[in-house]
């Protein structure tokens, strides 16, 4: 056993990079215990390893007496006087007990506790080496699902991506190569646990950042980022250097940066916005292609009022709320957007004005004013170009009814032509 126990312990030195020592005190901590069971309670019982011959020996402090009542305690003074001829009475001495068969008991133990030392020291490794890689990213293979979660093969440590970090839109098969951001290492109860993410913001930093070498050198500054992943994402990019335009660099030639990240996020739509210190220009700019007719700040509520026109409505809330949404993460700023009504108003009012001029002219009810301006007769102008037979369907009345409030019209503006 003593050849097998040096043999295991070279090899896993110089496979599982485990030093010789660390194994040997884990061997030795396992061995005691498995003594403790075989020579009982002995006073201060110690196993020690002979590192070069890989022996095993148990030892114990035993009380020299010349009658022995205690066997675990006390050893008879005949017998220590073998081991140490000058002992007496009352002396503590070291002797070995190692119990007859251990060797059996020992190489089983010395195996197990190999095992679990192996393990202990992988998890170990597993947190010195990426307990500082918490930000990066890395690539991988889908080993395996466990549940929700997918297990992603990094060499030689495993990743987990929970379902919080898996994006909705995104299929996970096994033996796929993906690359995700590392959330964070912790260091858990049932070991290191590398946690991985490609639902995170910071993903879509990193990405940018091995992407656009502007960004890395920090001549564009990354100043925020949200994101609905698989969906959109906006960020908002900055550069002290009024001759680089931070956009730009980001988008690269002819889209050729852009491109690849939104490759790598499977077509997610990534919105490039210029930052602004000012609170109304990175809204309107975070806010594009949407065209804003008015916007006010509240910063009492830290709110943004915006208003456009009806046809520019949709396309600045975004759909289910995305633009909007994802505008007021950005900038921080609550974001209210409204259709402008000053044109409808204006509408109104035009229509109103028409109903009574022509109800006061042409002495007809209001009702009947109220369908002609409807349908677009506002004046009476309007109403001679239109056909009485026209005019009896809109109202609808009959052809005479219709002819004599044509009639009525024709005589107004004559009228109106003399007086001229």
């Amino acid at each position: 056993m003593n050849s097998d126990l040096l043999a295991v312990l070279d090899y896993m030195e110089r496979e599982k990079g485990i030093k010789r020592e660390v194994l040997l005190d884990a061997v030795s901590n396992a061995l005691l215990t498995a003594a403790k069971k075989s020579v009982g309670p002995a006073r201060d019982l110690r196993v020690t390893i002979d590192p070069k011959s890989g022996e095993i020996t148990a030892l114990a402090n035993l009380f020299v007496v010349e009658d022995v009542r205690n066997i675990h305690d006390e050893i008879l003074l005949s017998r220590a006087r073998k081991i140490k001829a000058d002992a007496n009475p009352g002396d503590l001495l070291e002797v070995e007990v190692t119990p007859e068969g251990f060797g059996r008991i020992a190489a089983q133990t010395a195996r197990q506790a190999i095992l679990q030392r192996i393990r202990q020291a992988e998890k170990e490794m597993i947190y010195d080496e990426f307990k500082d890689r918490a930000g990066e990213i890395v690539g991988g293979t889908v080993r395996r699902f466990e549940r929700s979660d997918v297990v992603v093969d990094l060499g030689k440590f495993e990743a987990i991506m929970p379902a919080r970090e898996r994006v909705a839109t995104e299929d996970y098969n096994i033996g796929d190569r993906i690359r995700a951001y590392v959330v964070a290492v912790e260091n858990s109860n049932r070991g290191p646990e590398i946690i991985i993410s490609r639902s995170h913001p910071n993903f879509v930093r990193r990405l940018f950042e091995v992407e656009v070498s502007e960004i890395a050198d920090r001549t564009v500054d990354i100043k925020a980022i949200a994101r609905e992943a698989g969906y959109r994402t906006k960020i908002a990019v900055w550069s002290s250097d009024e001759k680089v335009d931070p956009v730009g660099a980001c988008v690269g030639m002819r889209g050729s940066r852009v491109k690849n990240i939104v490759r790598e996020l499977n077509q997610e739509k990534v919105d490039i916005i210029r930052w602004s210190q000012d609170p109304r220009e990175f809204v309107m700019e975070a806010l594009k292609p949407a065209k804003i007719k008015s916007l006010a700040l509240d910063p009492d509520r830290h709110a943004i009022n915006i208003t456009v026109e009806e046809d520019q409505l949709s396309l600045a809330i975004g759909r289910r709320g995305q633009n909007a949404r994802l505008t007021a993460r950005l900038t921080g700023w609550e974001i209210n957007i409204s259709k402008d009504e000053s044109a409808t108003q204006a509408f109104e009012q035009k229509i109103a004005q028409a109903i009574t001029t022509l109800a006061k002219t042409l002495k007809i009810d209001e009702v009947t004013a109220r369908s002609l301006a409807r349908a677009g007769v506002n004046s009476i102008e309007g109403l001679l170009e239109v056909d009485p037979e026209d005019i009896a369907g809109i109202l609808e009345v009959d052809v005479e009814r219709a002819r004599e409030i044509h009639d009525a019209a024709r005589r107004e503006h004559e009228k109106k032509m003399a007086s001229i």
